[in-house]
């Protein structure tokens, strides 16, 4: 069974940067789509940053240019870059692995971010 485990997520002033983690295990990880997601309280989930097997990467339009999401196959790990933080920002973050032949899908449990003064 698989799992994805995120790790990175802490209180940081508006300005600064954070790296979220992603670790798969129990996966052929090369074969899945990584993405990001983040859920604000009282809000709808969202995707934040996805990257495809081919390293194909799209970003939602509030974070671009400041988000930047990678992965590294051979760790089975997928990071979510953040700079220039905003309060707006302030959400649980979770890692989302997708294989859309097998019809596959995981989710992380979610790392809290907070940015605030």
């Amino acid at each position: 069974q698989g799992q994805l485990v995120e790790s990175g997520g802490d209180l940081v002033q508006p300005g600064g940067s954070l790296r979220l983690s992603c670790t798969a295990s129990g996966i052929k990880f090369i074969m899945y789509s990584m993405a990001w997601y983040r859920q604000a309280p009282g809000k709808q989930r969202e995707l934040v940053a996805r990257i495809g097997s081919n390293e194909r990467t799209n970003y939602d339009d509030s974070v671009l240019g400041r988000f930047t999401i990678s992965r590294n196959d051979a760790q089975n790990r997928v990071y979510l870059q953040m700079d220039d933080l905003k309060p707006e920002d302030t959400a649980v973050y979770y890692c989302n692995g997708v294989w859309r032949a097998l019809n596959e899908s995981y989710w992380g449990q979610g790392t809290q971010v907070t940015v605030a003064s």
